[in-house]
């Protein structure tokens, strides 16, 4: 009597992870999640630079501005409710860019533990700016947070509800203009290389395609850069005051 082969148990297991852990494991999927993160951050930053500029309008119509934040989405939403949803998608947003782009580089280096020995200048230039721009970025965060959101290392007297005043406080020191002028340049070449990058990850499609997304990330990261530093130097040279 010829007995039966045993049964494979292996290939009747389930796989060891969900799909979802599968495609943030794998590099495709962690561009993707940095690719989306970051557009997600940009429509933020195209908010934020439009918001800034009603400084130019006066101190009634800037506090308006802050004033409104506040209530943003009220009577449906609670005081500050609406902000903080923001916040949160925003913080979520920074997190998985964050946390995405660190694993993209430490997997990058696993994979060629010593260095090639042409490297491609343009390639490289642009890794570097990402990189370095990218923690410029996050210490900014943080002190922008504590200068203008709770005001613990503003310079003067913090007032909330005051947002005018408080920007004017800030750009009226040296060191407010210098950290300021630093994180802005730096925002521009991020957004002018991330933006590019997320394109690719998502798919550029044609040439003809690729060639005006090269010019709208050019356009964005020239329009964000010039939105965003030219309050301070309004601050400075007093046309804000």
């Amino acid at each position: 009597m010829a007995l039966a082969p045993p049964r494979d148990r292996t290939a009747a297991r389930p796989p060891s992870s969900t799909p979802s852990r599968g495609f943030w494991s794998s590099t495709i999927g962690k561009k993707t999640v940095m690719a989306v993160s970051g557009l997600v951050m940009l429509g933020y930053l195209v908010a934020h630079v439009a918001g800034n500029l009603k400084v130019f309008f006066g101190p009634e119509e800037f506090n308006a501005y802050g004033h409104w934040l506040r209530v943003m989405g009220a009577p449906v939403l609670h005081h500050e409710w609406g902000l903080w949803l923001v916040r949160v998608v925003l913080l979520a947003a920074v997190a998985a860019h964050a946390v995405s782009a660190y694993q993209l580089s430490r997997r990058d280096l696993r994979a060629r533990p010593t260095a090639y020995v042409h490297r491609r200048k343009g390639a490289s230039y642009a890794t570097r700016t990402m990189r370095w721009g990218g923690v410029i970025l996050a210490l900014f965060i943080v002190w922008h947070i504590l200068d203008l959101t709770t005001g613990t290392v503003h310079a003067g007297g913090f007032e909330a509800g005051k947002p005018y005043q408080n920007v004017v406080d800030t750009f009226s020191t040296w060191y407010g203009n210098v950290i300021y002028l630093v994180a802005m340049l730096a925002v521009g070449l991020h957004v002018r290389h991330g933006f590019w990058s997320a394109a690719q990850t998502l798919g550029v499609g044609s040439a003809r395609r690729e060639r005006l997304l090269r010019a709208l990330a050019d356009l964005l990261a020239l329009t964000l850069t010039v939105g965003f530093v030219s309050v301070p130097v309004a601050v400075m040279t007093g046309l804000v005051n």
